[in-house]
């Protein structure tokens, strides 16, 4: 608004100025001021023709071009009138008066047309390209360094999804007065891209006006958008950089601005991060393992550990598979950083077959009353292929389906419910078992264990780290033992490390116990071993065995 030569200006519903341009000032003065009527500034408005125009673009009426009352030898004055998210933009033209007024109002509608965003009313991207380049070129001297701000909605197509594309439209058209309103002098809103806005703040001391924005920015989202009556929250991650510091053009400026962004949304969303370049090494770093991870199973680099279920005291009733990755020059990396870079390339439908395939056939090296527990990914299950491949594999690696243990946690259940169901359904019918993992540490809705009968359910070590000193803790397994013993589910600790724990989880009857003080993750030709050995391991032997290591 500071920099534009346009006459233009905002009103909100009540017809108060909210936003204008230096220019419209240097012309009106004192009038031009934060909440003046529009009358003030436009005193034609209350003229009957005007006033009936106006009000009819404000009532969601097409934009129009309305000349303005004049004396006799003045300009032609007119003003092109539009709807914006919550009431009107104006824009003044002063052109001769010789000029027609259809020649004026084609002009006006095509300039705003090619510099501002049909649906928010906010300048669109080719202007905020000519912005942002005209911003670098001024840095210098006395001129403080230019912000760009990149804004992006925090599960916006879950809105789309769920209550249409209109109300992701109207939506967009709220997030973008909200973005206008949270706006000083020197500072000026452009939508990007679908659900993407970019601010470009000049002229304030940095970085602490660019903080001070992106917080109110960050602040203006947490309240609803409510949309045909609904409710609806989105939030907003915004990327900071500044220039000439991370960028001397538009494009290393904005790649730093997203790569900020990208920080943004990694640490949690509804939240503002400052361009460095630790950042850039990191995503680099993440490209990096990405390329090397769609090499990585046709490589022989995945394997799996295995790490023992006991019933206690001491038997071992099976192991549950844990995929690894051996990179040739990072060593071992977590599943924890790659599993996500798989599930988000569409990498895991293949990866988890190859898991399922060999865990399976290592259980077959094992005494047959012993089961293997895999862990399934949410991905899979997007698939829509989950219960064919299972059946498939267990068809040619031969092993009997109630020796399988197929591991889910709740954020399965979250997406596409009622298709999960059915999944998980068809694979019980197949005499596959089936294990809620992490229980207690997402929703732990009820209606899960009403809907499905789940074979065990899996206590996170969460509630097992502390389990000896803290009552709440105690309470929390305790109950959770008692509910799936009642619905007739077997309970499994996660997370057991020592005998202290152990004791306890035994004396509150849970049926399988999980952990390095029972058993540490093993290489598949170790598991034989352990196996030999389990039956004469008693608590004091496992106490014994973990002090000697």
């Amino acid at each position: 608004m500071a920099n534009t030569t346009e006459l233009l200006s905002f009103y909100d519903s009540d017809f108060r100025l909210t936003h204008y341009a230096a220019r419209l000032k240097r012309l009106y003065g004192g009038a031009v001021v934060p909440g003046a009527a529009i009358w003030e500034i436009y005193p034609s408005f209350l003229d009957t023709r005007c006033r009936d125009e106006f009000l009819r673009v404000f009532q969601g009426g097409s934009a129009a071009s309305i000349d303005l009352p004049r004396s006799s030898g003045e300009a032609l004055r007119s003003v092109f009138v539009f709807g914006t998210a919550d009431g009107v933009g104006i824009i003044e033209s002063r052109e001769q008066a010789e000029r027609s007024a259809a020649q004026e109002q084609e002009h006006m509608i095509l300039l705003h047309q090619a510099t501002h965003d049909v649906l928010t009313g906010l300048q669109n991207r080719r202007r905020f390209g000519e912005r942002l380049q005209q911003a670098l070129a001024a840095i210098g001297g006395s001129q403080p360094k230019a912000a760009l701000l990149q804004i992006d909605l925090d599960d916006f197509k879950a809105v789309n999804d769920t209550l249409g594309h209109g109300a992701g439209d109207t939506l967009l058209q709220l997030a973008a007065g909200r973005i206008r309103d949270a706006l000083e002098d020197g500072e000026s809103a452009y939508r990007y891209a679908g659900d993407e806005f970019a601010v470009i703040q000049l002229g304030k001391e940095q970085p602490a006006e660019a903080e001070r924005l992106a917080t109110s920015l960050v602040n203006a989202f947490k309240d609803p958008f409510v949309i045909n009556g609904i409710p609806v929250f989105v939030g907003s991650s915004i990327g900071i950089a500044f220039g000439p510091e991370h960028g001397t053009d538009g494009e290393q400026l904005m790649k730093a601005a997203d790569i900020a962004l990208y920080a943004a949304k990694t640490d949690g969303r509804g939240c503002a991060r400052t361009f460095n370049r630790s950042m850039l090494l990191l995503l680099e770093q993440r490209e990096n393992l990405r390329r090397s991870l769609r090499t990585a199973l046709e490589r022989g680099e995945l394997y799996l550990d295995y790490q023992p279920l006991i019933r206690p005291p001491s038997s071992v009733i099976g192991f549950e598979a844990l995929l690894r990755w051996r990179h040739p020059e990072i060593g071992i990396i977590p599943p924890g950083v790659f599993i996500p870079i798989a599930e988000a390339d569409g990498l895991m439908d293949e990866i988890g077959r190859w898991v399922l395939e060999q865990a399976c056939r290592q259980a077959l090296a094992w005494p047959s009353a012993l089961t293997v527990a895999v862990n399934l990914s949410p991905a899979q299950f997007l698939s829509g292929s989950l219960t064919d491949t299972v059946a498939q594999i267990i068809d040619a690696v031969g092993i009997r389906a109630e020796r399988l243990e197929l591991e889910i946690t709740e954020t399965v259940l979250l997406e596409k419910t009622i298709d999960n169901i059915d999944t998980l359904n068809t694979l019980n019918v197949l005499g596959i078992r089936i294990s809620l993992d992490d229980f207690g540490t997402y929703y732990s809705s009820l209606s899960y264990l009403k809907n499905f009968p789940f074979d065990t359910l899996k206590i996170d070590q969460y509630f097992i780290a502390d389990l000896e000193t803290d009552l709440k803790s105690q309470t929390i397994v305790r109950s959770i033992i008692s509910l799936a013993h009642g619905l007739g589910i077997s309970v499994t600790a996660e997370g057991v490390e020592t005998s202290a724990q152990a004791r306890w989880l035994i004396k509150e009857n849970c049926d399988y116990l999980q952990g390095n003080f029972m058993g540490r993750p093993l290489g598949s030709e170790a598991t034989g071993d352990f196996i030999r050995r389990s039956p004469a391991k008693g608590l004091e032997a496992m106490e014994e065995s973990n002090r000697a290591r």
